[in-house]
């Protein structure tokens, strides 16, 4: 991973376009090719990105990032390099779930008409360059859906989820993609954040996708 410190300008060319002015930022820049542009807030979500497969061309004052698929550009001009530095950090053991939430992913694609009939599964952790989707899958129209699987979600799965769907809505191969966020609980903080941002919300009942009967029933 190479990390450049630099005071830059950013503009976005492509579907829209987009332009950070001149300031201090931090570029990241990774062994996928992926780049994406930060400031010193909005937690660890980048001001602007392009997602792998993608191509740097550094010239003096310019550095140009190139999308090998849509041609889409993030230009940034350099008015001066602060800090540059590139550290080798090897093959990543990847985010180990624990025992519930894994199996909640497993029986969520095995049972994945739980979430609408019609509906069929793409794949299990589809990678995307910031991380991996729990469940790719497709509507009963044949949308793309990526689906974020917790115990207990809060605003933070929302956010995560969030960041996944801007990222996958930039690849004209799967877009556009809607959002589902299934958990055992969800906070109502939640809810209330994704159904704003157009997340649909699904309590699972965790036994049921087992197949075991409840039994804790009055009658």
């Amino acid at each position: 991973m190479r990390l450049v410190i630099a005071r830059c300008s950013v503009d976005y060319v492509g579907k829209l376009t987009a332009h950070l002015p001149m300031a201090p930022r931090l570029i990241l820049i990774k062994a996928d090719s992926s780049v994406s542009i930060h400031a010193d807030d909005r937690a660890f979500k980048p001001l602007n990105w392009m997602n792998p497969p993608c191509k740097l061309r550094e010239e003096e004052g310019t550095w140009t990032v190139t999308h090998g698929k849509t041609g889409e550009k993030l230009v940034l001009t350099m008015e001066e390099i602060i800090h540059d530095t590139s550290h080798e950090l090897g093959v990543d053991p990847g985010l180990i779930k624990d025992g519930v939430e894994a199996h909640l992913q497993e029986l969520l694609a095995e049972h994945i008409t739980t979430l609408g009939a019609g509906w069929t599964l793409v794949r299990r952790e589809y990678m995307t360059a910031i991380g991996p989707v729990d469940i790719l899958c497709r509507d009963h129209t044949g949308a793309s859906v990526a689906v974020e699987l917790k115990r207990r979600a809060g605003i933070d799965a929302v956010e995560q989820l969030t960041r996944y769907l801007e990222l996958m809505n930039r690849d004209p191969l799967l877009a556009p993609v809607g959002g589902v966020l299934a958990a055992q609980s969800i906070a109502p903080q939640a809810k209330t954040l994704a159904e704003d941002r157009g997340i649909r919300c699904v309590t699972l009942d965790y036994d049921e996708l087992r197949g075991i009967e409840r039994t804790d029933t009055l009658f």
